[in-house]
């Protein structure tokens, strides 16, 4: 028999190093050409912060985005980053983004002023260019600041920093600490159906909606959401990984030979939400919640197979042999 359940699950996600102790650095330099390079030493490992540190970039220096290139490929020179993961990307890099864009832009400006023999604080940096308000002979696009700088032997590269604070220890008594971390909030529902002869479960449709602070990025935000849900199916569904079954002489050897679910496995209806709450402690105000996305469907595929059979089931994954003890039991 086939029976359909339908269930809903919260969860909360934290972002960046919830103690503090995480530092961001980024340098920007100014090219011949008047294009950017975003030097920093982020790792893009698909979840899209090369394209969302350029738009941070180009937002800071008021530049097309195609005129910010990223270079993190040399992470042996590149400014240090803590590194991708705990969801901080996002909500920690961009301070020092900004900060490396303020610190080119002083320079280009005090640049300017020389040549022009005018006060810094005559100079102002807009749409791509620099100019003295109201004097039509001192303007110069990007393209020329940058085969002037070539001629004067200026090094035009911008650092910025940002630390939040110190890292500090959990108090033995109360479990309390300092946070410098923003919480992100995510929700999914879920409608599944189980077949109670064999056990398979086939989940029909997944909604999700995540609160993010700010969707820098709305099209990666989304992709991130619904690529999460394959690392939920598999946790849920599918990946065993301890204790082999039934002992080690099945242990997957290779990834080719790991089950990982893929978009063949997905359900017929997902779709995706996204609420904005700026929060304070980022950039316009955004924030992470990346890793979340694989967080929220799993408990709620659990509470919709109770709702299907009327039986708790407490072991993951719900693979069919699982799904029939419990049933049994």
């Amino acid at each position: 028999m086939k029976k359909r359940g339908k269930a809903m699950s919260l969860v909360l996600h934290p972002t960046g190093n919830k103690g503090a102790g995480d530092p961001s650095q980024a340098a920007i330099a100014l090219r011949p050409d008047g294009t950017f390079t975003l030097i920093i030493g982020t790792a893009d490992l698909g979840q899209g912060s090369n394209t969302i540190l350029r738009q941070f970039a180009a937002d800071a220096l008021d530049v097309p985005i195609e005129n910010i290139s990223v270079n993190n490929q040399a992470g042996n020179v590149a400014p240090i980053c803590t590194g991708s993961f705990a969801s901080r990307v996002t909500l920690i890099d961009p301070h020092a983004v900004v900060n490396a864009a303020d610190d080119l832009k002083d320079k280009v400006v005090n640049w300017a002023a020389g040549m022009w023999e005018v006060a810094p604080e005559a100079v102002t940096w807009a749409d791509n260019s620099v100019f003295v308000e109201g004097d039509e002979e001192k303007t110069m696009t990007m393209t020329e600041v940058g085969e002037g700088v070539v001629g004067s032997a200026e090094l035009m590269i911008g650092t910025g920093a940002w630390y939040p604070a110190p890292f500090t220890e959990h108090d033995p008594e109360t479990g309390a600490m300092e946070s410098v971390g923003a919480i992100s909030f995510g929700c999914a529902v879920v409608e599944v159906e189980v077949d109670t002869e064999t056990g398979l479960i086939d989940v029909l449709s997944v909604i999700q909606v995540w609160e993010l602070g700010k969707a820098v990025n709305p099209l990666t935000c989304k992709q991130q959401i619904n690529g999460g849900l394959s690392v939920g199916l598999g946790f849920a569904l599918a990946e065993s990984c301890h204790p082999y079954y039934p002992d080690a002489a099945h242990a997957v050897e290779h990834l080719t030979d790991y089950y990982v679910p893929t978009f063949a496995d997905y359900p017929a209806e997902i779709s995706h939400g996204i609420e904005e709450v700026p929060h304070p402690a980022g950039v316009k105000g955004a924030k992470g919640f990346s890793e979340g996305s694989s967080t929220v469907p799993i408990s709620a595929i659990i509470s919709a197979v109770h709702d299907a059979t009327g039986v708790w089931i407490t072991e993951v994954p719900l693979t069919p042999e699982v799904v029939l003890k419990a049933l049994e039991a």
